[in-house]
């Protein structure tokens, strides 16, 4: 069986990147792909579970890993609250064919590019302008003012990290995104990685 590819996306918050991701993974089965498992130190919601949604670790455990060098890519998002990506788990579903997709930060993104080299391709997922995705994150209403002016100014900085991903996408109408988007990612599967 072919090894898979890996397919990683970063966007500001309020571009549709999660919306596009969505629509490939459920309309597109040809594309073969499967979300990246990360772990996390919070504790399961719901009905999650370990090693479908997460694989949820204890601060403990996922401080030892961290220190074991086991992780492609990690945040700590708040005291104790990490979130991450193992670097077995991906080669796991690499080898079993299937082209994993990262739903991640720009510099988990960047990292794991750059880990990855020519068996990876980056998209950035980009808004038309920072007026358009003010209005879009206003047009929610589900955040205080405060908080989009917080959102708007992660965006701005997260705008400076385009340049470094392989493909940029903007998100101006959905079905042009979705459609470009697609265009790559079928084109990027479809190639053979030449190995350096």
């Amino acid at each position: 069986m072919a090894r898979g590819k890996l397919i990683i996306f970063s966007a500001p918050s309020g571009t549709g990147k999660s919306t596009i991701i969505s629509w490939l993974m459920n309309h597109h089965p040809e594309l073969n792909l499967a979300f990246s498992i990360s772990c996390t130190s919070r504790a399961p919601r719901g009905t999650e579970r370990n090693g479908v949604e997460y694989f949820f670790l204890s601060p403990e455990e996922f401080r030892q890993r961290i220190d074991n060098g086991e992780f492609l890519e990690y945040e700590e998002v708040y005291t104790d609250r990490f979130y991450g990506t193992l670097k077995s788990q991906v080669e796991r579903q690499l080898e079993a064919g299937q082209n994993v997709v990262f739903d991640v930060d720009v510099k988990g993104g960047v990292n794991i590019k750059q880990h990855y080299g020519n068996e990876a391709m980056s998209i950035f997922i980009q808004p038309p302008s920072i007026a358009a995705l003010r209005s879009r994150l206003e047009g929610r209403a589900t955040d205080a003012p405060e908080v989009i002016d917080q959102r708007i100014a992660r965006a701005e900085f997260e705008l400076t990290y385009a340049e470094k991903f392989d493909q940029r996408v903007v998100n101006d109408v959905l079905e042009q995104a979705e459609a470009d988007t697609l265009a790559l990612v079928s084109e990027f599967i479809k190639t053979t990685t030449k190995t350096t």
